[in-house]
């Protein structure tokens, strides 16, 4: 496991106990559903890459897992050869605001420099979707006083199994200020799922998930 990726989650561990409210996320979906085709079983299939790190393409997968039976999908049984795969990814990345963004601070109109401060950049890419590699990334740059503020996105791909071609294909973006690990990630899948398997001719759209409070 990377040393961001084990950040992300001690976070998420540290701000799971709190109150969430509904998620708001910017969704784009597509879709060669047949007209007609029922859902169908489905497995999910891993990348050579996120064969490598077992741990972390389980996490995601337990994530999706809810969103895509809740869309009718069934798992298939052990062994048994599904009507579709499944493929996930996933990103989340950390940006340090400083406190010049505020336009309480310059008005909001004006290009002012803004003259100091430490900040941070960190990301963890999971799948296919959400970056190059199965790992992460962590970068430091100045930014000064800054409060921390996460872009969070989750990509399902579901293919025929028996011939390979794309039949759904949907994105889920959202911004906030919490990692969002345990708790997030899963309602972008639950939003990422909301057009299947019909897809949107409207991307992206706005698409609000309840959450637990």
């Amino acid at each position: 496991m990377t040393r961001a990726l084990a950040a992300l989650i001690a976070a998420a561990a540290l701000s799971g106990c709190a109150s969430l409210h509904n998620v708001d996320a910017d969704v784009s979906s597509f879709s060669r559903w047949p007209a007609g085709r029922a859902p169908a079983t489905y497995a999910f299939e891993r990348l050579p890459s996120q064969q490598t790190q077992p741990q972390q393409a389980q996490m995601l997968e337990d994530a999706a897992r809810p969103a895509i039976e809740s869309a009718g999908l069934v798992a298939a049984a052990e062994g048994g050869a599904p009507d579709v795969t499944v493929q996930l990814g996933a990103r989340i990345t950390e940006t340090a605001l400083s406190p010049y963004d505020d336009p309480f601070w310059y008005g909001g109109m004006y290009p002012w420099p803004r003259p100091f401060g430490y900040g941070r950049y960190r990301g963890s890419y999971w799948g296919p979707y959400g970056g190059p590699y199965w790992g992460g990334a962590w970068s430091r740059g100045y930014w000064g006083y800054y409060s921390p503020y996460y872009d969070r996105e989750a990509a399902v791909l579901i293919r025929d199994k028996r011939s390979g071609e794309p039949l759904y294909e949907a994105r889920a973006q959202s911004q906030g200020p919490t990692v969002g690990l345990t708790t997030v990630l899963p309602a972008l899948f639950v939003a990422a799922m909301k057009d299947f398997p019909a897809g949107s001719t409207a991307n992206p759209h706005r698409i609000t998930v309840e959450m637990p409070h």
